[in-house]
């Protein structure tokens, strides 16, 4: 059994049909890239995952548990963490004080601070530093370290590399990198191909909220055909 199964699900926006039997698996220890252009249903795939738009049809799987319908803490506590596109902290508490927020409930696990702080040893540096004085690339490491103090089994990432520097989208990179050769599971939502490419083990492409292609990565960079129909590259 996979670590998360999504079964034909069927998401809507009030009475807007986004994503149309929309299936996919992510396996322990793999980082599984979505890819598509703007607006092909992404971001949806990640809130119908994590329950902030939760499918109306279908069913989400994760750990072997049923999670559709749930509330997003609940699935949050059975270990799925969400990284958001648009890196909300709070502008006004200290780096620390940020990942702090992160800890859940008398939860236990192998993230703590050092820990965060040995893999983004700039936020130690910042540590004192106000959340909202961070520049763009810090409060995105800052946000995906703040998830990471909660432990999770399985890393939703949407957009990470959006609105920043090439030599930030590196060391991003190389920080992805690391988690996977730790073990994370990873779902990586991007625009950006290369990127992504660079760090799955699978791919899924959306197309008008629906899986137009699925494969190895692999497979995928050698297939300039498939990169141009759906991806206008």
């Amino acid at each position: 059994m996979s670590l998360l199964e999504v079964s034909r699900i069927n998401t809507f926006y009030g009475i807007s049909h986004i994503l149309f039997d929309v299936s996919m698996e992510s396996d322990r220890g793999e980082v599984v890239g979505i890819l598509g252009r703007n607006g092909v249903g992404k971001t949806t795939l990640l809130r119908s995952i994590i329950g902030l738009t939760p499918p109306r049809t279908g069913r989400v799987v994760f750990r072997g548990h049923e999670v559709q319908g749930r509330p997003p803490f609940r699935i949050a506590r059975r270990g799925i963490g969400f990284v958001p596109e648009d890196r909300v902290i709070f502008p006004d508490l200290s780096v620390r004080e940020n990942l702090e927020m992160g800890v859940k409930r008398g939860g236990k696990g192998d993230w703590t601070l050092e820990r965060v702080y040995e893999m983004y040893p700039i936020l130690q540096t910042r540590k004192d530093q106000m959340g909202g004085t961070l520049s763009g690339g810090e409060q995105q490491m800052l946000t995906i370290a703040r998830t990471l103090m909660g432990n999770p089994g399985l890393l939703l990432l949407d957009e990470p590399s959006e609105g920043l520097a090439p030599l930030i989208v590196r060391e991003l990179g190389r920080q992805i990198q690391q988690l996977k050769e730790e073990g994370m599971p990873i779902l990586l939502c991007e625009q950006n191909s290369g990127f992504t490419l660079r760090l799955s083990d699978r791919t899924y492409i959306l197309e008008k909220g629906r899986i137009a292609w699925s494969g190895p990565a692999g497979e995928l960079e050698g297939r300039p055909d498939i990169l141009k129909t759906y991806l206008g590259i």
